[in-house]
């Protein structure tokens, strides 16, 4: 993703038509600065997501070995302890 370039607002107010050409049709990103700050950024919507995406990501990730998936949820199960906590398991009837 390119880095966003910095417009002040008045140039943003006085040419935003062409801004928003500029994001439609080349994918430019442009940081809105007031008083020297960035305030806004104006610049393509992220990529939709779908289930499916997240499913393949999932499936994508690698497997803790069975001993450190053991020692996770031990040690998940202690920090709600230690915290006060304890959660009953939402699958279990």
């Amino acid at each position: 993703m390119p880095a966003a370039v910095a417009i002040s607002l008045t140039d943003a107010s006085r040419h935003f038509s062409e801004y928003v050409n500029r994001v439609t049709y080349a994918g430019e990103r442009f940081s809105l600065v007031r008083g020297g700050k960035a305030v806004a950024e104006l610049g393509p919507p992220p990529p939709r997501r779908t289930v499916g995406d997240l499913l393949a990501l999932l499936k994508a990730l690698p497997a803790l070995p069975a001993g450190e998936a053991r020692q996770f949820r031990a040690d998940l199960a202690r920090a709600r302890r230690q915290a006060g906590r304890e959660e009953a398991s939402p699958w279990e009837s």
